[in-house]
């Protein structure tokens, strides 16, 4: 098929421009890169109380895209006989500690990067800006409560890439942040891309996230995440700089690994539910014929996605100041398969018949997430309870979500039918007696607790 792309590129960024306006999305940037050719610009300002002109060279906190930086990482230590993916962490941080010491002595490097170590994955600390700060932060890990058994039930695990960020560091005999510039920033030239607490990124263009309270467009404080959290979703860079890291993952680029070990990354490791299929830190989505691989992110008041199909040669990278630019940049992704590949992303219709909802009524938690369960008729509703706790543990709470209807299209398979989930699909996950045990939306496999 034959594709107008400086059409498409107008079409998607008029689209951005009217969903900001609707959502009050501070700004957004944008790049697209197909065939050898790259589109890239800004929308709106950085900051809305000292706002400047974003563009496709400002500066966003990428979030938990990082996590693919550091699963690279690895895969060239591993490539290099350093790291076995297979072998326990215990290999490399002699020290490990969880709560459950069976799980401690066993998880794997390919746990960490799977998101299937099943201890609470969201929580979040801040050590200081020291070389310590990582070595500390996987010390107070060994606190945290298993909830799902482990290598059973993929669940997003944020403080798994802590731990393999530390490995790193043992392994290199360097800070997370050095090895991270040494071994890949440099090498593949990504001049935009940094790590905090470098001030360098401060020399340049920056966005500050927003979230609304009451109506209101504010800016999200603090800014940073922690140094102990960079290997998690700590590196701030342009659209620019991703279009190229997306090029070096599609095999056109930098041979600082052998193209074989970046294609293994994207093997399929295990089921994600409503989120596709998991590689070593990639997303693997189906949309017909093609695959794409795919990381969003999400900070303080900051929302990423960035996708690639090596089959295409082609590469989106979307970033946003304000936790409404999810919606944006959920909304991007099928504009993008539609304009250049024709293909159309069908949703799930709810069941016209779906089973009774009352036995999944009750409260879920894991980490800082957590939320009621409701029925109205055939549908759940999703009562969310902000807890805090991001980006450190004594944060407070946030504004919480305004409730959001969940109907079945399958037994025990649900799409959102509002926003901010819209579209997003959940699931239900059940105990050997087929009791309900976790609600899994939102990526995390939340534990039933009353």
């Amino acid at each position: 098929m034959k594709t107008n792309h400086t059409k498409n590129f107008k079409i998607i960024s008029s689209r951005i421009q009217k969903e900001m306006k609707r959502l009050q999305v501070p700004g957004v940037s944008i790049g697209i890169y197909h065939k050898g050719k790259e589109w890239a610009t800004g929308f709106g300002v950085t900051n809305v109380e000292h706002p400047l002109p974003v563009t496709s060279d400002t500066l966003f906190q990428i979030g938990s895209i990082s996590k693919t930086f550091t699963g690279t990482l690895l895969m060239m230590l591993a490539e290099q006989g350093k790291v076995n993916l297979d072998a326990p962490v215990r290999k490399y941080i002699k020290d490990f500690k969880l709560q459950d010491e069976s799980v401690a002595k066993k998880v794997t490097i390919r746990h960490l990067l799977t998101h299937t170590g099943g201890w609470v994955g969201d929580y979040f600390n801040d050590f200081g800006n020291g070389d310590d700060a990582l070595a500390k932060m996987v010390d107070d890990i060994a606190k945290l409560p298993q909830i799902q058994p482990m290598g059973k039930i993929w669940s997003y695990n944020n403080t798994g890439f802590n731990i393999a960020s530390r490995v790193i560091e043992v392994v290199t005999k360097k800070p997370y942040e050095q090895a991270l510039q040494e071994m890949l920033l440099d090498p593949l030239g990504l001049d935009m891309s940094f790590l905090y607490p470098s001030d360098i990124l401060f020399t340049h263009r920056f966005v500050v996230g927003h979230q609304i309270v009451k109506g209101k467009v504010q800016v999200a404080r603090p800014w940073a995440i922690g140094r102990a959290g960079n290997g998690v979703g700590g590196v701030v860079s342009t659209v620019r700089d991703l279009l190229k890291y997306a090029r070096f993952h599609m095999g056109n680029g930098n041979r600082i690994i052998k193209k074989k070990n970046l294609e293994a990354m994207r093997i399929k490791q295990v089921n994600a539910g409503g989120r596709g299929d998991m590689g070593i830190t990639w997303f693997i989505r189906y949309a017909e014929r093609l695959k794409a691989y795919a990381h969003g992110g999400a900070t303080n008041g900051q929302q990423a996605y960035f996708f690639y199909i090596p089959e295409e040669d082609f590469a989106l990278a979307i970033l946003t100041n304000s936790d409404d630019g999810g919606i944006i940049t959920a909304q991007t992704f099928g504009w993008a398969l539609d304009l250049y590949f024709g293909i159309k992303l069908k949703s799930p219709k709810p069941m016209k018949n779906p089973q009774d909802g009352k036995e999944f009524v009750g409260r879920y938690k894991i980490g800082t997430e957590c939320f009621d369960i409701t029925t109205k008729g055939t549908q759940l509703i999703f009562h969310h309870i902000p807890l805090g706790g991001f980006p450190m543990p004594d944060t407070p709470p946030g504004p919480a979500l305004p409730p959001v209807r969940f109907a079945f299209f399958d037994r025990d398979q649900l799409i959102g039918l509002d926003e901010p989930f819209n579209g997003a699909l959940a699931d239900i996950l059940r105990d050997e007696k087929q009791r309900v045990k976790y609600f899994r939306v939102g990526g995390r496999a939340h534990l039933r607790i009353k």
